[in-house]
């Protein structure tokens, strides 16, 4: 497999698709492609990326080709067992799926503001409003699978799993930009973090000499 991802240390969706091929446990070739530099364009208009239009990250298996994390995360679920991915009890499943759907298709206000950007810690300041409601229904979810199927270990359903690599970028927003987190939820951040998966990640974007200014600045 060739999983073909956009800078780590910006590219949360890349994040993402990472972590599923790596939580699959089978082997990849990882390509880096520079985001928005002088060859995006010209890059993104080869036959890699036609599938996708361009976007990363987008997975090749031979003939196979995925390009959305979610998608890649039930793509590598079907190759491997879903015990892999996602909870055994078919509640505890149940509510992963959907949280991993929820946080696919939803809070704008969050990843519009407050980019990822797993090198930088800014200062702490107030959210807007919008971003303020993202957080506390993420807050919501996560305390909602601790509570009821997260006894197990330190993730949302105990063992890490699909819904946490899809909340993974979120963990890292927090930090970047010192959002307000509930003790518990500052536990699970920690948990997300230094999970082996994501120290390689964070070592890989702390590697990176690409800077692309318009992600280093604080939320406005």
């Amino acid at each position: 497999m060739k999983l073909i991802i956009g800078n780590k240390a910006y590219s949360s969706w890349s994040l993402r698709g990472w972590l599923a091929c790596k939580q699959s446990g089978l082997p990849f070739e990882e390509v880096v492609v520079p985001l928005y530099d002088e060859e995006w364009d010209k890059r993104r208009e080869g036959d890699e990326f036609a599938p996708s239009s361009g976007k990363v990250p987008i997975l090749w298996d031979g003939d196979a080709v995925v390009w959305d994390s979610l998608a890649i995360v039930e793509y590598l679920s079907d190759k491997v067992g879903r015990a892999r991915f996602w909870p055994e009890d078919e509640a505890a499943r149940a509510m992963a799926r959907s949280m991993a759907a929820e946080m696919h298709s939803s809070f704008a206000a969050l990843r519009r503001k407050h980019s990822m950007n797993i090198r930088q810690i800014f200062p702490s300041k107030r959210p807007d409003d919008d971003v303020i409601a993202d957080l506390s229904r993420i807050m919501e979810m996560w305390a909602q699978a601790r509570a009821r199927f997260g006894s197990g270990g330190d993730f949302l359903f105990g063992e890490f799993g699909a819904a946490d690599i899809m909340f993974a970028p979120v963990c890292t927003r927090i930090v970047t930009y010192s959002l307000p987190a509930p003790r518990f939820a500052a536990a699970y951040i920690s948990a997300v973090l230094s999970h082996p998966f994501m120290q390689d990640w964070i070592a890989g974007a702390q590697a990176e000499d690409w800077v692309l200014e318009q992600f280093e600045q604080p939320a406005a």
